[in-house]
This record gives C-alpha cells, structure tokens and sequence, in this order.
C-alpha cells in the first residue's frame, strides 16, 4: 500500500526516549516535566463524588458552563481582565489539544507561522499537518530576549500566525511590557493572529510578574491563550486545559474543538470547577515551586553545574561544559542517565535546527526527596 506520510520525520519524542531510558536503567526522571506529587485530596474527592453523582456523560461542547464562570472569575480576580463565559472560553482536552485546535482554525495549506525557538515540540508539527509552513527564529541563551525586529523581518505575505510561549519553557523567560507591545505592534501592522502558549501563568519567581496576551487591548482582540490545569493543579494526566479568545476566534476554534473531541471529561470539569470555587491554591504557587527550584539550583551549582537564569516554569537549565566539554547535550543527557543515574532533556530538542548550546533541562516539580536523591547521585561529579 503505497502511504504519504504528513509529518514523515517525526519519531518518538525526546520526552518518551528520557523517560524510558530513565525507567529502563533506574534513574531519578528529572526530564519530563510532571510532578511526583500528589494533588489536593479535596480534588481528587470532588472528582469521586462528581462520578457517583452520575456525572458521567457528554458535557456540553465548550465546556461545562460552571467551569466557564469560575475561570472567567479567575482571570478577572488574577489578572484582572474581564472575560464572558459563554462566548470566550472553550474547555479542551489538554493544553496540547488546545494549541492544535487554534492552530488548525487557523492555518490554511500554504500559510507561514512563525515560531520563537527553543519552542515546545508540539507547535512545528501541528503547524505541518495543516499543510503550512513553520518559520522558525533562534534565541539565545542566557537570556533568550527576543529581537523583535527580526521578528518583524520574517513576516511575509503568507505569514498568518505567530506562536509565542510566556512564560517559556525552556527558556524560562518571561514576556516584560514592551515584549507585549513589540508583539502589538507587529500583529496589528501585518493584520496576523498569535497564539499565545501561557501554561504556566501561576509559575513565576523572583518577583516577576506575568503578564497576558489577554491584557493588553490590542493582542486581546487577536489572540488565542491557551492554559492547563494539569499544570496549575499537579494532575498533568488529566489532560484538561482551555482556550480563551474573543467571539469570533472562539467561535472559528470550536468548529474544529466539536469535531476534534467534542466535549472534555465530565467528571473531571465538575471537580475542577467545585475546587476553583475553593480557597484559591494558584496565589500559592510562586513560593512553592520557587523554594523546590531553589533547593534544585543549588545542589545543581555545587557539583559544578552554569545555571541559567530560572524565572518561571518548573524547569532550570544547566550548562554542563565544566563537567563534559566533549558531549554535545544529547550525549551528556544519556551519559548523565546512564552513569549517574539521573535524567534530564537536551535543550537542542527544542530547535529545529538542532542548535546545541550545550544546555540539559532538569524539572524540579518533584519532591523535596526526589530532588536530593537525585542530587546524591550527582555529588559525585564534583569529585
């Protein structure tokens, strides 16, 4: 049978080859970013009692209207920006579905979007399979500040999206003002629309303030957001997340949504929307995940690990070259799983020209044992 493949060069991902290396050798999984702790009790109870309450069939497509309500009083209470419920946000099935929702709304064969790299796996090959072209920009550590110009200077009459992550895995960096209005600027001058990845929202440190797509009036009215409670709430198998976008973009997404899933698991909205209405667990999450990348960062830089800067997420990048100048960051990731015990994720993963800056991403959404067995491990590199 003879068969075209869309996506021909695509294999397993990085994150499953890690993983599994890890479990095949015994190694602490510091690569895949998912916690090792448990979520709320009062969570995992609603869910329960939502399923005994026999909430157990098709919810309405865009989503249970209570979950609705209490997201659209989240962003107003968080981030201060008003949503409508009903017309603005869509439950999906996961943040990943999200984004490959909007970017199939979107994209026609032959479309150009541009994408920032080092850029999450999913974007490039859902961006392919509608038959356009990814445009893809390098950034650069320690920073990976973005030149808004050469932003500007790829956009060409096919381009129709830009994708940006903020806060930024990888990278860890987070978009500041005039990051936003650079953005504004661009979109609004070439008529574009964004997609704007912000799955850690609540995860940012050191004082850094995150600032939305969704708050600045000019991207309000272009872009679509996308979130995870997955990431919010430590239930990264749940795979529930949402789009927020103004009626129109929304109204364009969930004609692809009803036909892509239809509806998002029932039981698990009913919860999710019982635990919103709880005291918020979201204000939390900075000091949390902030000591845990702490407590990482500094066991990391004792054993002879550079630390890039860490501003958001719940990862922390290392450059390994003190410890092995002679490995590029794939061979480093494999040689650290396998004769150390510990695994981590090569940054060149996340370029699509493979750019090696000699980074390992480590994830420190662990507990605080994980983190110092893994460490234990690593002390012997300081030898």
């Amino acid at each position: 049978m003879r068969f075209v493949s869309k996506l021909p060069d695509v294999g397993t991902t990085i994150f499953t080859v890690m993983s599994q290396l890890a479990a095949e050798h015994g190694a602490i999984n510091l690569s895949q970013g998912f916690p090792d702790f448990p979520c709320a009790p009062a969570l995992l109870d609603a869910a329960s009692s939502a399923m005994q309450a026999g909430h157990n069939q098709y919810a309405p497509m865009a989503g249970l209207p209570a979950l609705r309500q209490a997201l659209a009083a989240k962003l107003l209470a968080s981030q201060q920006i008003p949503v409508d419920p009903e017309t603005e946000i869509t439950i999906t099935a996961g943040a990943t579905q999200a984004l490959f929702t909007a970017i199939a709304a979107v994209l026609h064969a032959g479309d150009e979007a541009i994408l920032l790299d080092p850029s999450y796996d999913s974007y490039a090959p859902a961006i392919r399979a509608q038959g356009a072209t990814p445009v893809r920009l390098n950034l650069s550590a320690p920073t990976f500040a973005i030149d808004w110009a050469a932003v500007e200077a790829a956009v060409t009459p096919r381009t129709r999206l830009i994708i940006v992550n903020n806060p930024n895995n990888p990278a860890t960096s987070v978009f500041s003002n005039s990051d936003l209005d650079a953005l504004a600027a661009i979109v609004e001058h070439h008529d574009l629309l964004v997609l704007a990845d912000e799955v850690y929202e609540h995860l940012v440190y050191d004082g850094i303030t995150h600032r939305s797509v969704l708050s600045h009036p000019a991207l309000r009215a272009r872009s679509f957001a996308v979130y995870s409670f997955g990431k919010t709430f430590h239930a990264t198998g749940w795979k529930v997340g949402y789009c927020v976008a103004p009626p129109l973009l929304s109204a364009e997404f969930r004609k692809v949504h009803q036909f892509l899933v239809f509806s998002v698991n029932t039981p698990m909205q009913h919860a999710l929307a019982h635990h919103l209405a709880q005291p918020v667990h979201w204000q939390q999450l900075s000091a949390f995940y902030q000591a845990k990348r702490d407590r990482l960062a500094n066991g990391l830089t004792a054993v002879g690990f550079r630390l890039q800067p860490s501003q958001s997420t719940y990862f922390q990048l290392a450059d390994f070259t003190t410890i092995r100048d002679d490995l590029s960051d794939v061979e480093f990731a494999r040689w650290l799983t396998l004769e150390h015990g510990v695994a981590s994720i090569p940054v060149s993963a996340f370029y699509g020209d493979g750019r090696d800056d000699r980074l390992v991403r480590f994830c420190f959404a662990k507990r605080d044992d994980t983190i110092d067995s893994a460490l234990a491990r690593l002390a012997k590199l300081a030898n």
